[in-house]
């Protein structure tokens, strides 16, 4: 494998596809275009789409005001590389053999982006990818990060398996790669473009133009934001706390290491400069007179984290909007299916935490919003329980592609129309299933099934514990009634379904698992 460092090209080298520079593509409903911006640990809750009155995200409300807002979509496994290889699928990680991050996941199975190829689209993905291996089956052309990536001057590789290291924040360069991919791509052909963003993902580096973006803000606690975790012991266990497991230096920049720390040394001297001025000479320096301790301290990092988090999806909601005006310019906009997601939720100080993992709903939950001119009407909202195995079942039905019965999800199509929705027979319960333990963050494994009013969960590995959750009475998830006297026929009745949810997605390992600990 090459590695290059140059200056940054957009001229991109397409090899093995032909570009036909033909006029724009008239509307066509049974081929629309399809376009994915898929980010990395954005919090639903950290979108003004979902709720959020602070922080305004003014691109992703776009997408949702012009198409539709899913309310209740959740994932199945609630960590990066699992989530990416769910979407791909459309199976659960014990079918796609991805459960863990840093793994290599096998492109020679199934993946739908294969079938659209052979429905005619030319396919990419740009960005962020985090698979382990590079998507030669399925994709036309790609230019993703090594890994996870890096916030400044990151290194791409090419889908001739050159490393190729770019100036600039990351958040742009994938914008303006995906922009020069969509000016020379075969317009004679409809596409389908994953653009695969770093941001939202830990530590958290603003682009230089946002640095101290939200500074004004005093950002108001959560409820549980001091949880004790009572009656809860996974919770208890965990190493996801603001206060005890996120760093000063490395995450929230007080004093950092721009010499020896990974983070910081690729950057420019003027990049640097910009860098130190903000984090050393004023938030460090404020720190170190602050002489915080105890909860001050704790709320003092909770202050920061939110304030370097948001100032990171500022940019990413402002690349959003450049590809909005993009499609819009270049008369893309009416047969162009345009999706923004995450790949699950995160905690913005909930419980106490950061990360994801738990079926708890901030990790449960994550946002996705779909707009399809002609077909979705605007402002529509959708109630029902949509899942990440539902995605690629989706994606193929807009393109009007078979979908293969080996895929776990079902289409959700036919909810996006408003008028006829509610009378559609849907799930009304969703089966989840966590695995990565002890490393990072010492979550333990767990299974469980959420339906409209209740969630039940069991941790094993290390533990055998099960939580209840009345989720009318408690939405934050704080009160375990597992063994409340009264609750018996409730949890019978939910570990009934949660079998016959093991069943139909074919979760042996867990089911040997019930039937061991619940005969």
């Amino acid at each position: 494998m090459k590695k290059i460092t140059k200056k940054i090209s957009f001229t991109l080298l397409l090899g093995y596809f032909p570009v036909l520079l033909f006029a724009q593509q008239s509307i066509n409903h049974e081929h629309p275009n399809i376009l994915i911006i898929f980010s990395d640990d954005h919090a639903y809750q950290a979108t003004s789409a979902y709720g959020n009155k602070i922080i305004l995200t003014p691109n992703i409300d776009r997408i949702a005001k012009e198409g539709a807002l899913l309310i209740n979509n959740f994932v199945t496994n609630s960590i990066c590389g699992p989530s990416r290889a769910t979407l791909l699928t459309g199976k659960y990680s014990h079918l796609n053999g991805y459960k863990f991050n840093e793994r290599k996941f096998d492109f020679n199975q199934q993946v739908f982006p294969a079938l659209l190829q052979q429905s005619g689209y030319q396919t990419a993905w740009i960005g962020k990818l985090h698979l382990g291996n590079l998507p030669y089956n399925g994709f036309n052309y790609f230019n993703v990060l090594p890994g996870q990536g890096v916030y400044y001057n990151p290194d791409f590789i090419n889908y001739k398996n050159d490393t190729i290291r770019y100036p600039g924040y990351v958040t742009d360069i994938i914008t303006d790669f995906s922009v020069d991919w969509l000016d020379k791509r075969d317009t004679s052909k409809p596409f389908f473009l994953v653009v695969g963003e770093k941001a939202t993902h830990r530590e958290w580096l603003p682009s230089l133009e946002d640095l101290g973006a939200y500074d004004s803000i005093n950002f108001p606690l959560p409820e549980t934001f001091y949880d004790n975790y009572d009656n809860r012991l996974a919770a208890k266990d965990q190493d996801m706390t603001i206060d005890k497991t996120m760093r000063l230096q490395q995450d929230l920049k007080v004093h950092a290491d721009y010499d020896k720390d990974d983070i910081y040394n690729r950057f420019t001297p003027e990049q640097r400069k910009v860098f130190a001025d903000y984090y050393e000479n004023k938030i460090s320096k404020e720190f170190d007179e602050k002489k915080l301790s105890g909860k001050e301290l704790v709320r003092w990092k909770y202050e920061r984290y939110l304030k370097d988090y948001y100032a990171t999806a500022k940019s990413l909601d402002r690349n959003i909007g450049k590809i909005l005006d993009y499609l819009d310019k270049n008369g893309l906009e009416k047969n162009t299916v345009v999706i923004y997601a995450s790949d699950q939720g995160f905690y913005l100080g909930e419980h106490g935490w950061f990360d994801k993992r738990f079926m708890y709903e901030e990790s449960l939950r994550s946002a996705f919003v779909i707009r399809y001119p002609g077909v979705i009407k605007p402002g529509t909202v959708v109630p029902q329980f949509v899942s990440n195995i539902d995605w690629a079942p989706t994606l193929l039905d807009i393109a009007h592609a078979k979908i293969p019965a080996a895929i776990q999800g079902v289409s959700f199509l036919k909810l996006l129309n408003a008028k006829k929705s509610i009378a559609i027979p849907w799930r009304n319960e969703v089966y989840y299933h966590y695995y990565e333990f002890p490393e990072p963050h010492h979550v333990h494994p767990h299974f469980g099934i959420r339906t409209e009013k209740y969630k039940l969960i069991y941790f094993y590995e290390g533990m055998s514990w099960w939580e209840l959750y009345d989720l009318t009475k408690d939405p934050h998830e704080i009160h375990n009634i597992y063994n409340k006297k009264g609750n018996e026929k409730i949890i019978a009745g939910l570990k009934t379904e949660l079998k016959k949810l093991m069943i139909q997605y074919k979760d042996d390992e867990a089911l040997k698992m019930l039937e061991k600990i619940n005969p």
